[in-house]
C-alpha cells in the first residue's frame, strides 16, 4: 500500500508500449483457486485491527470481512464502527506461510469504485519484521482509488531515504482483470490481461533496489479512506467488495533465485548474554558487545529459499586476540562449525570472516554462538553461491557517525560539520516525517520532543548523494 510520502519519481513516468508477456518457460509452484468454503489459513493469515495502518485509513481490519463462495474470495468493506473506526473490512497475508523470490505473480480480481476506495494486490519483503519498512521493499501489483478505473504498479524501497517508482494503465470498470508482475534478478515488469504498462530495471541492485533480491510475500486488501484516496467516503457504494477468483505463483524452469539476506545483531528474537552498544562501522547503527563463551543470538523464521551451498558472513572486531564463532539451525540440530575471528586492533576496527555451509531449502531458527569470547558481532550476512552479495555503502557514507545512540535529548554528527546547513529529515518506524529543518552550525539535531521510538534520519548533502543514520530514542 502507498505510504504517507510524498511521492519521489525517480524518472518520468516511461512511454511503454503494449507488449504481451514474454514466451519463457513458468511452471506453477503455488496457488489458491478458492474453491473451498472458507479462507484456506494455510496459504493465508489475516491481519486485525484500526490505527491507519500508516496511512491514515478508516477501517477497522478483522477476518468476518472475509468469505470464500462461489470459487472466488470476497473482502468486503462495510460501514460498521469496531474498535475506534467506522468501516471495517480485511487484509489477508502469506507472510510466514508462504514466501518467493522472483517469478510470475498474477490474480483475476474484480476491484469496486467509489469515493474512498483502496483495493490492492501486493508483495512486501519477508525481512519487514528485522529491517522495517522501506528496507525490506515493496511491490504493488495492483492499486486502485476512488472510482478511478486505472491500475498502478509501483515498487517502493530504500535509497539514501524512502525511493518508489511507479506506472499505471487504464481498465475497464466493474470486470475481472489479470493482473501481474514478471519479476527476475533484473527488471520487474507488471501487466493487465496480458498487456506490459510498466517496468523498472534491478540489475545488480541498481539505484539501491538490493531489496528486490530478496524472497517477498503476498497481501490482498481493501481499504477505506486514507493519504492517497483522500478522506472523504462515498458510504452509498457500502458494501464494497473486492473479488478475488484465483492468486498464482509461477517460476522459470532454469532459474534458481538468488539469494542474500543481513542478519542486524541488535535485532536478533534472543539475545543470551551479549550487549547492545553503539557502532562506527559503515552504516552506523548498533553491535553486540562484550561477547563471551556460550552468549548467544537467534533470529525466528529465516528462509532458505533453494538447497545448496550458502556463504555466511560475520561482520566482526576484537580488541584482544579474538575468538571463535559458530552458527546452527534450530537450536543446533544443524551445525555449521566454527570461523575464527582475528584480533583487529580495536573494538571497532572492523572486518568480515566467513564459512560456506550447504543447508536444504526451507525455513529455520537461525542462531549463532560464541565458542569463545573477545570481540564485538555487527551483524551475520548468509549469501546463496553464485548470488551477488549485498551492496557495501560507499567510503563517504561510512565516515560520518551519530552519537548518542540511543539518544535522549540531541544527536550529534560526527564529523558532520561539513553538512552544517543541509536539510535533514526524520521519519518514525512507520515511515511518517515527524520532524524537519536545517542542521545546525554544531552539526546537532534537537529530537527532545519526539517519542520513544525508532527512527531514521536523512542528511542531504550538496556534494553527495543523502546520507541516512537510523537511531533509537
Amino acid at each position: 500500500m502507498k505510504p504517507t510520502y510524498t511521492r519521489l519519481l525517480l524518472a518520468a513516468t516511461l512511454a511503454l508500449t503494449c507488449a504481451t508477456a514474454h514466451a519463457q518457460t513458468y511452471q506453477q509452484v503455488w496457488a489458491d483457486e478458492f474453491n473451498g468454503t472458507a479462507v484456506n489459513t494455510s496459504n493465508w493469515a489475516f491481519e486485525t485491527g484500526g490505527g491507519g495502518w500508516g496511512n491514515n485509513e478508516k477501517q477497522y481490519y478483522q477476518a468476518a470481512n472475509a468469505t470464500v463462495a462461489n470459487g472466488e474470495l470476497q473482502i468486503t468493506a462495510r460501514r460498521q464502527s469496531v474498535g475506534g473506526m467506522p468501516y471495517t473490512s480485511a487484509r489477508l497475508k502469506t507472510q510466514g506461510l508462504k514466501q518467493f523470490a522472483f517469478g510470475r505473480m498474477e490474480a483475476r480480481i474484480k476491484t469496486p469504485l467509489g469515493q474512498g476506495l483502496w483495493p490492492a494486490f501486493w508483495m512486501l519483503g519477508s525481512n519487514i519484521n528485522t529491517v522495517g519498512w522501506p528496507y525490506c521493499g515493496e511491490i504493488d501489483i495492483l492499486e486502485q482509488i476512488n472510482a478511478d478505473s486505472r491500475c498502478y504498479g509501483t515498487v517502493h524501497w530504500d535509497s539514501n531515504g524512502h525511493a518508489q517508482y511507479g506506472g499505471n494503465i487504464a481498465t475497464a470498470p466493474n470486470v475481472y482483470h489479470v493482473y501481474s508482475i514478471e519479476w527476475t534478478p533484473n527488471y520487474i515488469r507488471w501487466f493487465v490481461d496480458g498487456t506490459k504498462y510498466h517496468e523498472i530495471t534491478i540489475t545488480n541492485g541498481t539505484g539501491g533496489t538490493e531489496e528486490f533480491q530478496k524472497p517477498f510475500f503476498l497481501l490482498l486488501n481493501l481499504a477505506v479512506a486514507g493519504d492517497w484516496p483522500g478522506q472523504t467516503v462515498d458510504e452509498s457504494k457500502l458494501p464494497a467488495t473486492m473479488s478475488v477468483d484465483y492468486v498464482r505463483v509461477y517460476q522459470l524452469t532454469n532459474a534458481a533465485p538468488a539469494f542474500s539476506r543481513q542478519l542486524e545483531a541488535e535485532a536478533a528474537n534472543v539475545n543470551n548474554g551479549m550487549v547492545v552498544e553503539a557502532c562506527s562501522d559503515a552504516g552506523g547503527g548498533q553491535d553486540m558487545g562484550y561477547i563471551d563463551a556460550d552468549d548467544y543470538l537467534v533470529w525466528n523464521a529465516i528462509n532458505f529459499p533453494t538447497s545448496g551451498s550458502y556463504t555466511i558472513e560475520y561482520r566482526v572486531a576484537s580488541g584482544a586476540g579474538g575468538g571463535t564463532i559458530s552458527s546452527d539451525l534450530n537450536a543446533g540440530s544443524i551445525a555449521f562449525g566454527n570461523t575464527a575471528v582475528p584480533g583487529t586492533g580495536g573494538w571497532q576496527n572492523w572486518t568480515t570472516v566467513s564459512k560456506t555451509v550447504n543447508v536444504n531449502a526451507g525455513t529455520y531458527n537461525f542462531g549463532v554462538f560464541a565458542q569463545t569470547g573477545g570481540y564485538n558481532l555487527n551483524w551475520v550476512r548468509i549469501t546463496k553461491v553464485g548470488a551477488r552479495a549485498l551492496a557495501t555503502t560507499s567510503a563517504r557514507t561510512a565516515a560520518l557517525q551519530i552519537y548518542p545512540n540511543p539518544v535522549v535529548d540531541q544527536l550529534t554528527l560526527a564529523d558532520g560539520l561539513a553538512l552544517a546547513g543541509q536539510p535533514y529529515e526524520i521519519r518514525n518506524g512507520l515511515g511518517q516525517r515527524v520532524a524537519s529543518g536545517t542542521l545546525a552550525p554544531t552539526a546537532t539535531v534537537d529530537v527532545a520532543g519526539l517519542p520513544a521510538g525508532i527512527y531514521t534520519l536523512t542528511v542531504a548533502d550538496a556534494n553527495a548523494p543523502a546520507i541516512t543514520r537510523r537511531f533509537v530514542k
